[in-house]
C-alpha cells in the first residue's frame, strides 16, 4: 500500500491512502503536536560570578648584593636581598553573555609591584595616582546584540599590548621580561571588540596613555587589536598604539608602537615570539628621534604531574632613554621550576628561578655593594645573577 509523510508540527506522521487510517493518524498526533506548542523554552544560564584572591612573594638575591636593594630598571619585583611581598589582591568578575549583556570585574591591589608599575620614566604622574594604583582590572561591560555579539569595555583593564601579566601567577616566570616591564599591564579607557569569524576578532580601544598612572597632557591616546586563531595551536596578534606621550602633545611628537605575539600552544608545550617596536620624536634640542624594540621568546613546558619548566630569552634597546630613563641595551636569559600543589578550591605555586641581566649603554648598568646614594654618581656594573624562589597562593570559586 502507499504511504504520504505528513508534518505536523515538529513530529513527521505517516498516513497510508485509507482515510481512516488517516484520520485515525492525526487525531493521535493532535496531543503531541499541543504539547510542543506548550513546551516552554529553554530557560536561560544563570548569570555567572568569579570570586577569589591571591598573593606572591619571593626573596630575590642579587649577586651584586646592592646596598639600597633596588633592581634598577624594574616596575615588578624591583626589590632584591630581602623578603617581599610584591601583590596580593582580591578580585570579583561577571562576564558579560547573551543572557547576561552586562559584565564587570573589580579587583583591589597592594604589595611593593603595585607602587611602580604603570608609571612613566619621563612623564609626570597622574592626579590621584595613589589610590588608582591600588586598582586592578576594574570595569563594566556589555555585550551589544549587534551582529556576532559587539563587547564595550570602560575603566581600567587588561592592556592589549604585551604577552605577560602584571600577576605572577598569570606567568611563566616571576619576574617579567623587559619588554612587560616598559610596556603597560594596564589601560584606562574604552574599547570596544567585535568577532568577526570564530577565528578573527578585532578591538578598537581609547585610553588616557601609554602608561596609565602617568599624565603628559590632556590628550588621548588609541590603537587597535587583530587576533587571529590560525588552527587549535597557534594564535598570532598585531597590536598598534598612536598618541602623545610627553608635554609637548604636537602631532609631530606622537608615538607610534607595536606589539607582535606568536603563540604556538598544546597541554604540555607553550613556545611564543613577542616583537616590539616604538618611536617618537622627543621635544627637546635637535628633535631627536626616539627609538625601542625588544623580543622576548618564552618556551614553556608542562610534563605529567606538577612540575613544569620555563626558558626566556629576551633583548631590548632603548636607544634614547624614553623608555627607561637611560639609553641602554638590555639583554637577559631567565630559567624557571614551578611546582603546583592543588587544594579544593586553593592553588599554591612554589618557583624557583635563575636570571642573568646586562645592560649597557652610557649611565646604563645596575647597583652593586659600593653604591652609596650620598655620594651623587651611583657605582654600577654591567650584569648580574638573580636568584629567585617564589611562592603564589591563589584561591578561586564561582557563584550563579
Amino acid at each position: 500500500m502507499d504511504k504520504d509523510a505528513v508534518k505536523i508540527g515538529p513530529f513527521d506522521v505517516v498516513l497510508t491512502h485509507t482515510r481512516g487510517v488517516r484520520l485515525l493518524a492525526l487525531i493521535a498526533a493532535a496531543p503531541l503536536f499541543l504539547a510542543a506548542q506548550d513546551t516552554p523554552p529553554p530557560a536561560a544560564p544563570a548569570a555567572v560570578w568569579h570570586y577569589g584572591g591571591f598573593a606572591d612573594g619571593a626573596y630575590l638575591y642579587d649577586t651584586n648584593t646592592p646596598t639600597n636593594h633596588i633592581y634598577r630598571f624594574r616596575s615588578t619585583t624591583a626589590y632584591v636581598d630581602e623578603p617581599v611581598l610584591d601583590m596580593a589582591a582580591g578580585y570579583v568578575r561577571k562576564d558579560a553573555t547573551e543572557a547576561s549583556p552586562w559584565g564587570m570585574e573589580f579587583t583591589l591591589q597592594a604589595g611593593k609591584d603595585s607602587e611602580a608599575f604603570g608609571y612613566s620614566a619621563t612623564a609626570p604622574n597622574l592626579a590621584g595616582s595613589r589610590w588608582l594604583r591600588h586598582l586592578g582590572p576594574t570595569d563594566v561591560s556589555y555585550l551589544a546584540p549587534v551582529g556576532k555579539g559587539l563587547t564595550v569595555q570602560a575603566g581600567i583593564f587588561n592592556s592589549l599590548i604585551g604577552y605577560e601579566s602584571l600577576y605572577a601567577k598569570d606567568n611563566f616566570t616571576y619576574s617579567r621580561a623587559w619588554s612587560g616591564d616598559n610596556t603597560p599591564y594596564l589601560m584606562m579607557g574604552v574599547n570596544v571588540s567585535y568577532p568577526f569569524t570564530p577565528k578573527l576578532t578585532g578591538t578598537a580601544y581609547v585610553i588616557n596613555g601609554y602608561s596609565h598612572l602617568a599624565n603628559p597632557n590632556s590628550v588621548p591616546t588609541s590603537g587597535g587589536q587583530v587576533a587571529y586563531k590560525a588552527s587549535d595551536h597557534t594564535t598570532l596578534k598585531e597590536t598598534v598604539l598612536y598618541g602623545p606621550q610627553q608635554a609637548d602633545a604636537a602631532l609631530e611628537f606622537w608615538r607610534f608602537f607595536s606589539d607582535s605575539i606568536g603563540e604556538w600552544k598544546t597541554d604540555r608545550f607553550t613556545a611564543a615570539l613577542e616583537y616590539q617596536v616604538g618611536e617618537e620624536k622627543v621635544a627637546a634640542p635637535g628633535t631627536p628621534r626616539a627609538f625601542w624594540t625588544a623580543a622576548t621568546m618564552p618556551l614553556h613546558w608542562s610534563p605529567r604531574g606538577h612540575w613544569s619548566f620555563t626558558v626566556r630569552p629576551e633583548i631590548a634597546w632603548d636607544r634614547n632613554g624614553q623608555w627607561t630613563g637611560t639609553p641602554q641595551t638590555l639583554k637577559a636569559i631567565t630559567e624557571s621550576v614551578d611546582y603546583r600543589i592543588p587544594y579544593h578550591a586553593a592553588n599554591v605555586i612554589l618557583r624557583m628561578e635563575h636570571r642573568y641581566d646586562s645592560s649597557l649603554g652610557a649611565g646604563a648598568g645596575f647597583y652593586y655593594d659600593g653604591y652609596n646614594p650620598l655620594l651623587g654618581t651611583p657605582s654600577l656594573r654591567p650584569s648580574h645573577n638573580l636568584f629567585a624562589a617564589g611562592v603564589i597562593v591563589m584561591i578561586e570559586g564561582s557563584h550563579k
